[in-house]
């Protein structure tokens, strides 16, 4: 399998139900709310990962992803890319599908290590943008 997968994308857009998103902020302006607000409106549960939030679009939010108390299908990353590789080390011990750095979020040394442990890896794509091609 390789980064950015076409056929990966579409099978965890179809298989992924829940989605950890790390830095998910309850600012209705910032792009993760966005594209949290959209994906949850798409029937997909949204599990916000943020030490400074509490409720973000209903949901509670936890400090890591180690605390979410449920199974996580993918974690969507929107951090800095020098700080996305703790978070996508923490999805690779949680046997998580997938994960998935936002636009713009790149470590390549995080994605190998995720593509190594059997993840699906996207990495400097929207999965909003995604989604809707996926829909077509």
């Amino acid at each position: 399998m390789r980064i950015n997968d076409p056929e990966a994308i579409d099978t965890l857009l179809t298989e992924a139900k829940t989605i950890a998103v790390v830095g998910l902020s309850s600012d209705a302006s910032r792009a993760s709310n966005g594209v949290s607000r959209y994906m949850q409106s798409h029937g997909y549960r949204i599990i916000p990962v943020n030490p400074n939030e509490i409720r973000v679009l209903g949901e509670k939010a936890y400090a890591r992803l180690e605390d979410v108390p449920e199974k996580i299908d993918l974690v969507d990353i929107f951090r800095r890319s020098e700080d996305a590789g703790r978070h996508v080390d923490e999805a690779i011990r949680l046997g998580v599908a997938g994960v998935w750095l936002q636009e713009g979020v790149i470590d390549e040394d995080a994605a190998r290590r995720a593509l190594d442990a059997g993840l699906v890896v996207v990495m400097d794509r929207c999965i909003l943008k995604e989604h809707i091609k996926h829909k077509r």
